[in-house]
């Protein structure tokens, strides 16, 4: 990608919030601290989305104008991480009823973003499980590739083929590497049409253990 426009739109705490302009959407989900916001800044070479050494920060349902390369808009959507919440079990479970009102709404296809190093979490399986069970069109990219040897690159990516039963894009924000390969994947997903008749979720399982 070489021409990126991108700007922040709107936060919201609930459905009544989500843009009202129609609009492709992907949405971008994972663990507390798995790196999201650091991915989000790396793809559209801006600082948009607020990063943080604390996990569990993001409370709201984020979203971005994202013009690439004359292509047609659409809105990148950051989601508050699973798994640690802070504010507790309080907070985790109203996170958790935001993320099942968004997708309750069939408003586009989802990355789920797990840690490359952790391929194994029984955490990420689950909230994938979730969201194949729910309908949502699902990929999975594997973040903080560069903290990996290459040997380990090889050996955890094929851990999350065969885990996630299908190709796993790996991406470092720090380097780059892969981040063209997921922008490629990006374009597939949004040129997919999103479910005629979503089912309404329930609240995501609770993820809180590793």
């Amino acid at each position: 990608m070489k021409g990126i426009k991108t700007q922040f739109v709107t936060s919201a705490v609930e459905a009544g919030g989500f843009p009202k302009e129609s609009l492709p959407e992907l949405a971008m989900v994972g663990r507390s601290n798995v790196g999201k916001s650091s991915l989000i800044n790396a793809l559209v070479r801006q600082t948009l989305a607020r990063t943080s050494a604390a996990p569990g920060k993001t409370r709201l349902a984020n979203f971005y104008r994202v013009d690439a390369d004359g292509r047609p808009p659409f809105f990148l959507v950051d989601l508050p991480g699973y798994g640690y919440a802070r504010g507790g079990d309080t907070a985790r479970a109203a996170f958790d009823q935001l993320a099942a009102d968004y997708f309750a709404a069939g408003r586009g296809a989802t990355l789920l973003l797990v840690d490359s190093r952790h391929p194994g979490l029984d955490a990420d399986h689950r909230a994938w499980t979730w969201l194949v069970d729910h309908g949502v069109t699902c990929r999975v990219v594997a973040t903080k590739l560069d903290k990996l040897t290459q040997a380990e690159r090889r050996r955890h990516v094929a851990e999350l083929e065969d885990r996630y039963s299908g190709p796993v894009t790996a991406a470092s924000a720090h380097t780059g590497e892969g981040l063209e390969a997921l922008w490629t994947e990006i374009t597939t997903l949004l040129r997919q049409p999103p479910p005629l008749h979503p089912s309404r979720p329930s609240p995501r399982p609770s993820t809180s253990r590793r």
